[in-house]
């Protein structure tokens, strides 16, 4: 009995019956360093010193559908190392590092892998697939995921982080043809989906200002209503008891994850070519039809750090040099079989926390300076500069059009206006406008409300969408579409894909761009593109 502690706490007496060998270990590692569940003893210098604090037990078995969650002390790792240790090279996974302890921002940082099951869609087709069982294939793919995750809508325990079960993914920017008639002009050469997602039932949470790692298994709602909640149980305690014992593995080694390879970008258009864009972008906005457009860029990435296959290790690789030369709040890695999306984006789409809505929209970017003196002097030039500030005030005044279409009346406010963000080498003005969600609007109403973000489409929303897809020559795909999740709970939380490698069998593509106004002055904003992609070219040089 003196291994006792080493068993799962708090199980409740209907399983004190059970032998103490059989009882499978938490918290537990093979000598040899592999990860799992035991069934047998170890010695103690095997084991780790942090066992599960707290388990949901009598909220999961006797109450409404609810996660079993398992709560510890937070172990010392950084999200990306607890990443490493249970991500799967062959399934899809993803490690979403928003937490940085602030409200506006988000407090928590979400990992997960092997979902239970996938959805893709492109044009007016999706394939749902299970990751055991028979694929499905139908129409209209954008309501088949609102319909799959509004069927298995369950309550958010008040002590739970807003995901702890659902969906997680991407819409590509082309998800906007679902919602608006645009013409076909651009060449769509990657043919990524127009969204892609993973369902997952075993989600780890990392809280920043508890200072707490939280395990959380929730299958979805039918799965609770059509079998027996200790049969559940069971299976969670012992997904979880897994969880736990992967995350205690020993840690990724510097060479494990930074075996240094040579990268090749390079431009798909040439300076002239952007620039002349931005002229003719110039005409269409002197004509009246758009007061402002982004326009962007391509670059491709190639050499042997990147194989011409998709894997884990080069994934890890990349956002590993990412998150270290460029943190930033809405970062992630989100893998698929065919698409990885590495990325360091500092702007928010969209969240929704129970009904109130909010979004952070950037617009107004000068480089980082040479030291203190001047990134003051940069900063005030950003903040008195006209152009940049009338801009910023437009894309706001449009944000809040956006949020009004699925909003209170009178509820949406401008809680910051032009607050400068300071990044590696950037810095932003950056705004946070937040609203009440009607009573009868969903987060799915919301997302179409305001996707993509019009910081990067320009105003008015529709008219720039039509002239990308006549200037730019190739489908954004994946950039400024977004990435985020979509719980159980309604709850969502989406960034957009800026300053985001996408690999895409085997090769990486980074697209940048630039808002172009009247009085624009073409060859400064294409150096504006080259400061946004110095951040992944410094990571890769």
């Amino acid at each position: 009995m003196q291994h006792m502690s080493r068993t799962l706490p708090r199980m409740g007496p209907q399983f004190k019956q059970n032998s103490l060998r059989n009882v499978k270990q938490t918290w537990a590692c093979f000598c040899s360093g592999r990860c799992g569940i035991v069934t047998y003893l170890l010695p103690a210098e095997c084991v780790a010193t942090m066992p599960m604090t707290m388990l949901s037990t009598t909220r999961f078995l006797q109450g409404p559908p609810s996660p079993l969650v398992a709560t510890l002390p937070c172990p010392p790792a950084s999200p990306f190392d607890l990443y490493t240790r249970m991500a799967s090279a062959q399934r899809p996974s993803f490690l979403f590092e928003s937490g940085n302890g602030r409200a506006t921002t988000g407090r928590y940082s979400f990992f997960a892998s092997d979902p239970y099951q996938t959805l893709s869609g492109k044009a007016d087709q999706y394939l749902q697939q299970p990751a055991h069982g028979h694929e499905e294939s139908g129409q209209a793919p954008f309501r088949h995921l609102a319909r799959l995750v509004g069927n298995s809508r369950i309550t958010r325990p008040v002590d739970v982080p807003p995901f702890f079960g659902g969906a997680v993914g991407y819409f590509s920017y082309d998800l906007v043809r679902q919602f608006e008639r645009l013409p076909s002009a651009a060449l769509d050469d990657l043919a990524t989906p127009d969204l892609e997602f993973a369902f997952f039932d075993l989600v780890a949470a990392l809280d920043h200002e508890q200072d707490c790692l939280m395990l959380m298994f929730c299958p979805p709602l039918e799965r609770f209503l059509g079998e027996p909640r200790e049969k559940l149980f069971r299976e969670g305690r012992d997904r979880l008891a897994a969880l736990e014992a992967r995350l205690s593995s020993p840690a990724c080694t510097e060479a494990d994850t930074d075996t240094r390879g040579s990268l090749a970008f390079s431009p798909e258009q040439q300076r002239s070519s952007y620039i002349d864009r931005v002229h003719r972008c110039q005409d269409y906005i002197a004509a009246g039809d758009i007061y402002q457009a982004n326009l962007s860029h391509r670059f491709t990435v190639t050499g042997d750090a990147f194989p011409s296959q998709s894997g884990l290790q080069p994934d890890l690789l990349a956002y590993s040099r990412l998150r270290t030369l460029n943190p930033s709040p809405f970062s992630g890695l989100l893998r698929f079989d065919h698409t990885s999306l590495i990325s360091s984006s500092p702007e928010r789409l969209v969240r929704l926390n129970g009904r109130r809505a909010d979004t952070r929209p950037i617009a107004g970017t000068r480089p980082r300076g040479a030291n203190a003196a001047d990134d003051l002097r940069l900063e005030g030039e950003l903040r008195s500069n006209e152009k940049e500030c009338a801009e910023h005030i437009m894309l706001v005044d449009l944000e809040r059009n956006d949020l009004g279409r699925v909003c209170d009346f009178g509820s949406v406010r401008v809680d910051e206006l032009m607050t400068l963000e300071r990044y590696s080498h950037v810095s932003h003005l950056v705004s946070h406008i937040g609203g009440t969600l009607r009573s009868n609007a969903t987060g799915f109403d919301l997302l179409r409300a305001l996707f993509p973000g019009g910081t990067i489409t320009g105003v008015p929303k529709i008219r720039c969408m039509e002239i990308i897809e006549e200037l730019e020559p190739v489908r954004r795909g994946p950039y400024t579409g977004s990435m985020g999740y979509l719980s159980w709970s309604g709850d969502l939380d989406f960034n957009i894909l800026i300053r985001t490698l996408v690999r895409r069998s085997g090769t990486g593509y980074l697209q940048v761009g630039a808002g172009i106004v009247a009085d624009s002055d073409p060859a400064r904003e294409y150096e504006e593109t080259i400061h946004k992609a110095q951040a992944f070219l410094s990571a890769f040089a």
